[in-house]
């Protein structure tokens, strides 16, 4: 598998980063996880507009997903040809009112499943193109999923935004690689059931004996490197923050 960083940047875009956002490929099939925003325009560095085979939304916060609004036009307003096939997108129940609301001016109620095709997210496995994937409900204020996915023997778990709970450690036990949110600073924020901080996220990453922990979702106010000293300290794999454009083979 190859996963690249389309965005990074928690909460809102940085200065270098759109939000969060990256693309699985494997096989010729790519499979995008969460469109937040800004993500639309980094996406173009790596892939054709009409080269994605499925979406994953882990949760309806617009860091996560509101560029899927910009990327309706694209669809449903094909430049220069017919209309692309329905592409298939897994989120949280309501997916489809979110992105209709959010777009506000749709050309009619369900011209958001003209052209996606949604699934509503449930725990458990399924397939994903040539994936097998996992899926299971995390801590958040809204409904959000993390993801497991496995190919060819190797495997990698995205976190999305969760505080710390049971289902985020089994969905990364063993992982080859873990991205995983790290929002907060240790000593700093304690809100439960909203993010992680580093230091968590390295516990985690310890706990679950994964290969490889990859920091993302740390908003432009917090110090990354902060961060990523606090994650070091306790998981001595290698431990790494997030960059748009960072490539990796799983």
């Amino acid at each position: 598998m190859k996963l690249t960083v389309v965005g990074c940047s928690g909460s809102f875009p940085s200065a270098g980063s759109a939000c969060s956002s990256y693309l699985v490929e494997a096989d010729g099939f790519r499979l995008l996880l969460d469109m937040g925003n800004g993500a639309l325009g980094e996406l173009q560095r790596h892939v054709g507009l009409y080269d994605l085979d499925a979406i994953f939304l882990s949760h309806l916060h617009a860091d996560h997903c509101i560029d899927m609004c910009a990327y309706f036009v694209v669809r449903y307003y094909p430049h220069g040809g017919d209309r692309p096939a329905r592409i298939p997108v897994y989120g949280p129940e309501g997916t489809e009112q979110r992105l209709t609301t959010a777009h506000a001016d749709t050309p009619s109620d369900n011209a958001m499943s003209e052209v996606f095709d949604f699934h509503t997210l449930k725990p458990g496995w399924f397939e994903i193109g040539p994936f097998s994937v996992r899926t299971e409900k995390l801590r958040h204020p809204v409904d959000t999923y993390g993801i497991r996915i496995e190919h060819g023997g190797s495997s990698l778990t995205y976190s999305g935004d969760t505080g710390i709970c049971e289902a985020l450690d089994e969905l990364a036990e063993g992982t080859d690689l873990f991205l995983c949110e790290a929002s907060f600073v240790h000593g700093k924020e304690d809100i439960p059931d909203l993010h992680l901080n580093g230091r968590e996220a390295g516990e985690l990453a310890a706990r679950a004996g994964v290969g490889r922990l990859v920091l993302t979702h740390i908003p432009p106010w917090t110090d990354a490197e902060r961060n990523l000293s606090d994650a070091r300290e306790v998981f001595t794999g290698p431990t790494e923050l997030a960059a748009p454009g960072a490539v990796y083979e799983v």
